[in-house]
């Protein structure tokens, strides 16, 4: 399941043009929680889906609270965001890659100091 992720992920990063090797980790955890989220999602709708559920404490007190399966859903999706921007598959995270590839390079003293060299 996470190589079919790792495949579709690499596949719309070249198609916005940001795939590079050194992505490598973060299209591998972005996968890894992509199969997180669909088993949460499945567990979720599998204990009826509600946002809020009643739960009893130790001192047998019922209170209305919300689902952990919703909460761990709601981090899943900040972390499929998150690093989704990262790999430049959001509109904000790849104006920032393109953005980034279009400074130029800065150069070092020592370059700076041998171009001056090279121009006497």
């Amino acid at each position: 399941m996470v190589d079919k992720h790792i495949k579709e992920i690499k596949r719309k990063m070249r198609a916005v043009g940001t795939y590079n090797i050194s992505f490598s980790y973060t299209i591998e955890v972005l996968a890894k929680v992509l199969v997180d989220y669909q088993t949460t999602v499945e567990t979720f709708e599998k204990t009826g889906g509600n946002i809020v559920i009643k739960h009893t404490n130790k001192n047998g007190s019922t209170n209305i609270v919300k689902n952990p399966l919703y909460l761990a859903l709601e981090k899943l999706r900040d972390d499929i965001i998150s690093c989704s921007r990262e790999l430049g598959l959001t509109p904000a995270g790849l104006k920032r890659i393109n953005d980034k590839g279009n400074e130029p390079a800065k150069k070092s003293t020592l370059a700076s100091v041998l171009s001056e060299l090279d121009k006497k």
